[in-house]
């Protein structure tokens, strides 16, 4: 892959931020979205890069956000080469159950979780099918393995599921589909309770990077990464 535009959502911190600087390292032009201005604003300063980067303030959830993150990045950088759905949110009080959880705060995770990368394939794959480009979901080991009651583990079977879906339907259309499954990884998901073997964001970045990287004609499927340590 050399030169190619991607954007990428929830991109100011954790993996999707440590993908967009790879990228940025490696010469490609990345656009990202975040929610939050501020944190947009502050990534944006510490990436460099400014002719090759650009911040969108959008929620991965909202359809005409996500449209119109998409329809700016193809006109700032002329095309769309890959797109990688990482927006991801978790309540505030995971990780309680189905059973014992407040329902109230379960919307903006599903919404996020499972319409978001619905969305984001809507808007970008007719800019990938015009590029012979991929597209990444950002899925979870909960999506491979269950927990008891578990609504954000439920979500992420559903990502499993759509990344199947969206292959079976990209893969005539000369469009790639890669669901990559990270393991536990020290991001603000754990909010200061990080397990002592998990992950850093780099590795997942590097497997998301991997496969963008892939040759045309090449459709990797699937890749589940986990820290040494997690039997799960």
């Amino acid at each position: 892959m050399t030169g190619k535009t991607v954007l990428i959502t929830g991109a100011t911190s954790g993996i999707g931020a440590h993908t967009a600087r790879l990228l940025l390292d490696r010469g490609h032009r990345v656009a990202v979205t975040g929610r939050d201005e501020t944190r947009l604003k502050s990534f944006l300063d510490e990436s460099g890069h400014p002719d090759r980067l650009l911040g969108i303030v959008a929620d991965a959830a909202d359809w005409p956000a996500t449209r119109a993150a998409v329809t700016r990045t193809v006109a700032r950088f002329g095309a769309l080469h890959a797109a990688v759905a990482n927006a991801g949110f978790i309540p505030a009080d995971h990780p309680r159950t189905i059973a014992d959880g407040d329902p109230e705060l379960w919307a903006p995770m599903v919404l996020t979780n499972v319409l978001g990368p619905a969305l984001l394939a809507n808007a970008a794959l007719p800019h990938l099918e015009a590029t012979g480009g991929r597209l990444v979901l950002i899925g979870s080991v909960a999506g491979l393995k269950n927990s008891p009651a578990n609504l954000y583990s439920a979500t992420k079977w559903a990502v499993t599921g759509m990344a199947e879906n969206l292959r079976m339907y990209a893969t005539g259309r000369g469009v790639g589909v890669t669901l990559v499954n990270p393991g536990m990884t020290d991001t603000a998901f754990w909010r200061g309770g990080v397990p002592p073997f998990a992950l850093s964001p780099e590795p997942v970045a590097e497997a998301v990077c991997f496969a963008l990287g892939q040759p045309a004609g090449v459709d990797l499927n699937t890749l589940t990464i986990r820290p040494v340590g997690q039997p799960a």
